[in-house]
């Protein structure tokens, strides 16, 4: 809850309010936990506070139940009890503006971005890529960036690496040692990938990372991103997320010390973007960290034990939750020890002895002051959601992604293997169809009706037009993807690489 200029989110049996100051919520902050301990509820709580505040949310949900925090929640027996115990006033079950988001285009918003705005870095995490398969593939994204040759999608650069592994002579003594070794590797990697359908989030439109920053009468949108596939798929989350949080950090402007942050950034299962993190890619991790709170972002990290971040970046959350934790060996039991040890300690019990005791709902917590300083840690009960607990029903998605503004940018139908390739409908773009048409897009694809503004099932239906996918079914027969990938080439090529670069790729794409 928001409460007097100040982020609520626990009170203890004292009826002390611990709450976040706006001002300082730019700190960053760390939640963990067990699994089953309450780490989800506390992720939701601040959520809406920061909501409250007008404070735009982005949050990956790997699990599906923080989509209900689209629609009002019921005060149940079991929360009334928790009411009852914390004392608290005011409170009232309330929805939330929320927008639906996915890498698969599937329960939210196609989330894209082209190859190029990736970058080679954060593409060799995605493929697992050695040092020197990176090294090869940092050379073809300069190739591609010097000659003009463009890098969308996956198809694209699977030709760029096709073109410098054979005029791998031309370019060794400018970019370094090319090898087919490497660049047989990068193609391999890139066809797992694709067989992982994650080719669906190379492509156009891209995504706007201002998008994150939007408002809705005077309640900050909770951008959530469904991550319940793309969760499978675990160093594509951590890479995708380190994505959005590098797009986040060069994109934002400095705007120093604020009254509240622009944007909140959860970054739920953090472990899964540390694990064998090379040291050189943890610095430029640790570097964003201290220097994305000018920009006036905060970054929440949620893992299950305070071990799993680094020490460089432990060193700079200020804003900590500590759920209960297991200690059944002596790993565990350091563990605990050293969770316990970051936080100023508490004469009224013992930190460490307190974090095995824990119940669900409870936690250790410690904010920061006006002076920028972390207070004593505090025996806590989290407070309740106002928003409904877990998943959502697929027509109470599909009615929230139909009503955005968002439908008609990122959910367009793109021709197959050309996904930078809008297909523009023939009369005058009509908003109103536009979202009674993806309305139904999605309806289909879940089996189900939408629902009418009052939330009941419509008993009307719209049927989606097909003069589009009629189109894409006619450019697959006559284009095919590999002709399509070198017209681009061709023409992206002719100013900058002159005539011999545009007669090989003629003759690489004639036999296609």
């Amino acid at each position: 809850m928001f409460v007097n200029n100040r982020i609520l989110v626990g009170k203890t049996t004292e009826e002390k309010e611990l709450f976040i100051l706006p001002e300082m919520a730019n700190r960053h902050g760390l939640i963990t936990g067990a699994s089953g301990s309450g780490k989800t509820i506390t992720l939701k709580v601040m959520a809406e506070s920061f909501s409250e505040a007008g404070v735009p949310v982005f949050l990956a949900d790997v699990k599906g139940d923080l989509a209900g925090t689209a629609f009002a929640g019921e005060i149940t027996e079991k929360i009334q009890q928790r009411l009852d115990g914390l004392k608290l006033e005011n409170f009232k079950p309330q929805a939330f503006p929320v927008r639906f988001w996915d890498l698969y285009g599937e329960k939210g918003h196609h989330l894209r971005a082209t190859i190029s705005s990736v970058g080679s870095d954060i593409l060799s995490i995605i493929l697992g890529l050695s040092e020197a398969q990176e090294g090869n593939l940092a050379v073809v994204f300069a190739v591609a960036k010097d000659e003009n040759i463009p890098l969308d999608t996956i198809a694209d650069l699977r030709a760029a690496l096709e073109y410098v592994a054979e005029n791998r002579a031309n370019y060794n003594t400018k970019y370094g040692q090319i090898t087919p070794q490497s660049i047989g590797a990068i193609q391999r990697a890139l066809l797992q990938l694709q067989n992982q359908g994650a080719d669906k989030f190379f492509g156009q439109p891209m995504l706007d990372i201002n998008d994150f920053f939007q408002t809705k009468d005077g309640r900050g949108e909770i951008n959530i991103l469904d991550s319940v596939k793309l969760f499978h798929s675990p160093d594509l989350y951590a890479a995708f997320l380190l994505w959005i949080l590098t797009e986040l950090f060069s994109k934002s402007p400095e705007v120093g010390d604020q009254a509240k942050p622009r944007l909140v950034f959860f970054f739920d299962e953090a472990h899964l973007l540390f694990n064998n993190m090379p040291s050189y890619r943890l610095k430029r991790i640790v570097q964003i960290v201290k220097l994305i709170r000018s920009r006036g972002i905060g970054l929440y990290f949620i893992s299950q034990a305070p071990t799993d971040v680094p020490d460089e970046i432990l060193a700079q959350l200020g804003n900590r939750v500590q759920h209960a934790l297991r200690a059944y060996t002596p790993a565990e039991q350091k563990i605990v020890k050293a969770a316990a040890d970051a936080f100023r300690a508490n004469k009224a019990f013992n930190t460490e002895q307190a974090i095995l005791e824990l119940g669900t709902g409870e936690a250790l917590i410690s904010f920061q002051n006006e002076k920028g300083a972390p207070e004593i840690v505090e025996h806590a009960t989290i407070l309740p959601p106002q928003s409904r607990m877990g998943v959502i029903t697929d027509d109470e998605r599909a009615h929230i992604i139909a009503a955005s503004p968002y439908v008609t940018k990122y959910d367009a139908v793109a021709h197959p293997g050309q996904a930078n390739t809008i297909s523009a409908p023939d009369k005058k773009f009509d908003p109103n169809a536009a979202q009674a048409e993806n309305l139904a897009k999605y309806s289909s694809q879940y089996g189900s009706g939408p629902l009418n503004k009052d939330g009941a099932k419509s008993t009307s239906k719209s049927e989606p037009k097909t003069e589009q996918k009629t189109t894409a079914k006619t450019t697959r027969r006559t284009k095919s993807t590999a002709e399509k990938a070198g017209e681009r080439f061709i023409t992206n090529a002719a100013g900058a690489a002159g005539r011999g670069f545009v007669s090989f790729i003629k003759k690489l794409f004639k036999h296609k």
